[in-house]
């Protein structure tokens, strides 16, 4: 019960803007004058929390402001993704302190791992941050994930990955404890914890990276899933008469909405004046940039595939949201950023014309408040998450 308190406490005062008061933390909370005095006493002590002015609100004395040491405490955050590894260091408050991105040097994991060990130290030294203030790593990897034991299973775009345990052997590497969740995962928690609106109501996530996912938030909390698998949508089907997919049926999301379906899309077209295909994520990454460029200049054909991609991707948010009845949808991940202008125009109409609920109310369509590390920031919002965000669950006793 202390533990959980001491939580709720951290995340109002986190929450606020300017700090609360002992006093304005009873309100805020519902706990007792005296759970609040010897809690707040503890983390003044502990150095999560100072004092930060007084303020005078009626009558009596001035108040004591209470507000959070951003600086008390960091967390280390890493996306892996087939084409770039993203690296972030987060303090307390969910800020970026210092980033760095490298390229995925190939699919061997020993390579993967010993490059992710170099750069995070190399991260932390650059920030000039104590390791002993590093609460610890969250990896943002793609799924599936065998979470109780902390290995990655055959990700489609990381070849030779067989139940690769990555969350034991990257803690041996680094010294530090290592939180391994999916990436679709994490990103949504990002969002959750960044954001100051996100936690009221429901929310659907699309992730849009090398591969396609999707997370869903309700009451205050992400939907990890029986296995932490939630989200694997690559083999919803969009288009009927789309093509092939590995799995046997046509017009999947795999093989009709991530980037390099849409690249292939856009060389079948005549988009690109070579008829060299991109294969390789670095080339795909490279083309596909060229595409929006092209399409935000105005170039009808670029401007074409991404219309109809955004269509396709329409279908996909108008299934899921059929089924999940969620308040808002989010757009983030890598690729966002690039499409945002054309996805953002182009979704919300048709999806309101496809939503069960349109009689109802009206569902939004938002992109991502954190930016296209999403994911690298929602890795290090998992390990504060777990040390800042109140459960209910903290509260069950163990047999």
């Amino acid at each position: 019960m202390g533990d959980f308190n001491q939580s709720v406490i951290l995340e109002a005062i986190r929450r606020s803007d300017a700090g609360l008061s002992r006093i304005e933390l009873v309100e805020a909370t519902g706990l007792s004058a005296q759970t609040i005095t010897n809690i707040t006493r503890r983390l003044l002590d502990e150095g999560f929390i100072a004092e930060g002015g007084r303020t005078i609100n009626g009558p009596g004395k001035p108040r004591v402001t209470l507000r959070l040491v951003a600086e008390s405490r960091f967390s280390v955050g890493v996306h892996l993704d087939p084409a770039v590894i993203t690296f972030v260091l987060l303090d307390m408050s969910g800020a970026v302190v210092h980033r760095r991105v490298v390229r995925t040097p190939d699919k061997d994991p020993r390579r993967i791992v010993e490059t992710v060990a170099q750069t995070i130290d190399l991260l932390i030294d650059e920030a000039g941050v104590e390791r002993g203030l590093v609460s610890g790593i969250g990896v943002a990897a793609p799924g599936p994930l065998d979470a109780e034991k902390g290995t990655v299973i055959d990700p489609p775009k990381l070849h030779g990955w067989h139940r690769v345990p990555l969350r034991s052997v990257l803690a041996e590497a680094t010294g530090f404890e290592v939180t391994l969740e999916k990436d679709t995962t994490a990103a949504a928690v990002g969002e959750l914890w960044t954001s100051k609106t996100m936690t009221e109501g429901s929310f659907l996530f699309i992730y849009l990276g090398t591969g396609l996912g999707a997370s869903v938030v309700r009451e205050g909390g992400v939907i990890a899933g029986s296995s932490h698998n939630f989200g694997e949508i690559g083999h919803i089907i969009v288009d009927p008469d789309g093509p092939r997919c590995l799995c046997g049926m046509r017009g999947c999301v795999e093989v009709v909405c991530t980037p390099q379906a849409i690249v292939e899309q856009a060389e079948a077209a005549g988009v690109f004046e070579d008829d060299r295909e991109a294969s390789d994520e670095r080339a795909v990454d490279a083309r596909f940039t060229q595409l929006c460029e092209r399409a935000a200049a105005g170039e009808a054909p670029a401007l074409g595939v991404l219309r109809r991609a955004a269509g396709h991707v329409t279908v996909l948010i108008a299934a899921l949201t059929n089924v999940l009845d969620v308040d808002r949808v989010v757009l983030g991940g890598p690729f966002w950023g690039r499409l945002a202008a054309v996805y953002l125009e182009e979704i919300p109409a048709p999806l309101h014309r496809l939503s069960a609920t349109r009689a109802v109310r009206e569902l939004p369509v938002e992109g991502t408040v954190v930016g296209d590390d999403v994911g690298a920031v929602g890795a290090a919002c998992v390990v504060l998450d777990a040390v800042l965000t109140p459960r209910a669950s903290d509260l069950y006793l163990e047999d």
